[in-house]
């Protein structure tokens, strides 16, 4: 099979390797569709990597069930399945495990698809079979593998905030995970600002169902914000997706008091005024990623309102176009890749 790694230093390579055989609890994946992600250029960009420290990139993988462990239940899967993956695993006794949050397994967590384990950037994944989420027959592989990251994250972060559908979400950046984040709000039936710098994000903004968006290289978006509600207030809730100091102090300050800011930008920092917290009684979360749990709810959410999640991605390639691919990404000369598959 074909696997792209990432060397580090901006290198990458296509590789071939023999296809991969389950373990006895364990399932190998025919990849359909496998998404790229803005936090792949820090991985790509990191330091050099070599022999035990490389794995498979992709952590958005989406696919069919191909081969079966041996200890593995006809309940839990079968081949010919339509299957996502929740790209994590861990001790899978603890707390966070038993819940879901395998991400957060404080002794034995490995993250598929970009530090510690093999990803979806290949003709083959195998991975552990409770990893995995039935595809709706509704949805396509490629909105399966949005959902496995990008998407899913949008989704953790709109329930992070409890939004509902009489509130008004201000929505900090749009990329990817920013223009999920709009069109999730807007199904939730929430009222929804989008704020980017670049207009062609912001147009993509305005299609996925924002009802106003604010350039915000053009405009100060904590006063634009504040225009666009109740007596100059603010938005109830912000959710903040770009990972900008900045931005994140702007997605506090545009919130009404009593509002609730949540930060889903992973990197940097969070510099906030004592008064925005304390005096005007904000609330501000992170979101990290989503549990299994919720995942599957993502999914089933998109299904049954017909969401079309498939077009935020702007490009698709072929595993041997890797090498441009990541730095079309780079560059910004592309929206969201996804790597298909016959």
């Amino acid at each position: 099979m074909k696997a792209v790694y990432f060397l580090g230093e901006g290198e990458l390579e296509v590789r071939e390797l023999p296809d991969p055989a389950p373990g006895p609890d364990e399932v190998v994946l025919r990849m359909k569709a496998s998404g790229m992600c803005g936090s792949d250029i820090n991985h790509l960009r990191g330091p050099k990597r070599t022999g035990s420290e490389l794995v498979i990139e992709g952590h958005e993988p989406c696919g069919v069930v191909e081969l079966v462990g041996e200890a593995v239940r006809p309940s839990e899967a079968k081949v010919g399945d339509r299957v996502m993956v929740h790209h994590y695993d861990g001790c899978r006794t603890c707390q966070y495990c038993r819940s879901g949050w395998t991400q957060f397994c404080p002794t034995g967590r490995t993250v598929y698809g970009g530090l510690d384990g093999d990803g979806g950037h290949a003709d083959f994944m195998k991975v552990p079979a409770h990893a995995l989420i039935r595809l709706p027959d509704s949805l396509s592989f490629k909105t399966g593998a949005a959902i496995s990251c990008g998407t899913g994250t949008a989704f953790g972060a709109i329930k992070r905030v409890v939004l509902s559908a009489d509130e008004t979400v201000a929505v900090f950046g749009q990329g990817p995970v920013g223009l999920s984040v709009t069109m999730l709000a807007k199904a939730f039936g929430a009222r929804v600002i989008a704020v980017d710098v670049e207009p062609s994000r912001l147009e993509m903004a305005a299609k996925f169902g924002a009802d106003h968006v604010i350039n915000a290289a053009e405009r100060d978006p904590v006063v634009a914000v504040r225009e666009l509600t109740r007596n100059r207030e603010g938005a109830d809730k912000s959710i903040e997706c770009s990972a900008n100091t900045a931005v994140r102090t702007q997605a506090v300050q545009a919130l009404r008091r009593w509002g609730t800011a949540c930060m889903v930008g992973v990197f940097g920092k969070i510099e906030l005024d004592s008064e925005e917290v304390i005096q005007l009684q904000k609330t501000v979360v992170g979101s990290l990623t989503f549990s299994k749990n919720l995942q599957e709810e993502c999914a089933l959410f998109v299904a049954e309102r017909g969401l079309d999640v498939e077009s935020l991605f702007t490009d698709e390639f072929r595993l041997d176009e890797a090498e441009r691919a990541y730095e079309l990404f780079e560059r910004r000369e592309i929206g969201k890749g996804v790597f298909i598959f016959d």
